[in-house]
């Protein structure tokens, strides 16, 4: 059961991204300027950074965007160090 909830603790910033990206298209569109490739590769590596970039780009990113990007950047690189040093790596 442990090893079930990390897990899905693992996903659910790619899920909610996924669905997010599936539901606001649009949004997506005008954060990464149409392309794909980008968030695909921010949903699989940055997933949180990613969701907090597609509600800070589409209007410009100044001022205190920059500190969430910040957070955001920081949360992921923080749960991928957590998860390594779980495994012993």
């Amino acid at each position: 059961m442990g090893c079930l909830l990390i897990v899905l603790a693992g996903f659910a910033p790619r899920l909610a991204a996924v669905v997010y990206w599936i539901a606001r298209t649009p949004r997506w569109d005008a954060a990464f300027d149409g392309s794909w490739l980008w968030p695909l590769l921010g949903v699989l590596f940055l997933p949180i950074t990613t969701i907090v970039w597609v509600f800070v780009a589409p209007g410009g990113v100044a001022g205190l965007d920059f500190l969430w990007l910040g957070i955001a950047a920081f949360m992921d690189v923080g749960s991928t160090a957590r998860s390594a040093a779980k495994r012993g790596a």
